[in-house]
């Protein structure tokens, strides 16, 4: 079974904005069998609408490793628990559970089970910054690490990409995928 890697753009993003390509290219360089799938209802429509047409788009196995950056590493909670088979990683960068401002963040699901989200992943990493300009900072990490367990690492690198933090590269994440 060949490995895969599946990279999630935040709220609003683009599959060719930030380090997303960066991360595919090294990946792909790597064996996985990348993809970047462009989600524009991504947070902008219900979770359980949403949902369900992710999960029908993309094929999950053991092999499969999940990144997610802001509103795509609040979706990768959702898609966790509702998986039938245990992916090898997910990476959730700038995640969060729990609205992070005032915005509204129809990707969150009302509730979360989280034995279930851990039971469908063997490896998990939060990766917040202790300031996040949309409050997707090191306390929501660590809310979901005190729920998941996995590894927390905080940095000082605001949201990891946006409009006005070009963000081209993430060595980190290189890093972290096996």
């Amino acid at each position: 079974m060949a490995k895969s890697a599946i990279i999630f753009h935040g709220t609003g993003g683009h599959p060719d904005a930030a380090w997303y390509p960066w991360l595919g290219a090294r990946l792909a360089a790597r064996g996985y069998a990348v993809q970047v799938p462009h989600h524009p209802g991504l947070n902008a429509e219900p979770i359980a609408d949403f949902l369900p047409r992710v999960l029908a788009s993309q094929r999950f196995d053991e092999q499969t490793v999940l990144v997610g950056h802001s509103g795509g590493a609040a979706l990768l909670l959702a898609l966790l628990e509702h998986l039938e088979v245990t992916v090898a990683q997910a990476v959730l960068v700038a995640g969060y559970s729990t609205p992070p401002n005032a915005s509204p963040e129809p990707v969150l699901q009302a509730s979360y089970d989280w034995d279930a989200i851990r039971s469908h992943v063997r490896d998990l990493y939060f990766v917040n910054s202790v300031v996040d300009p949309y409050g997707c900072d090191a306390a929501q990490g660590r809310a979901m690490f005190d729920r998941l367990g996995g590894t927390q690492i905080i940095r000082d690198d605001g949201h990891f990409g946006d409009y006005d933090q070009p963000f081209p590269t993430f060595e980190l994440l290189d890093r972290l995928i096996d």
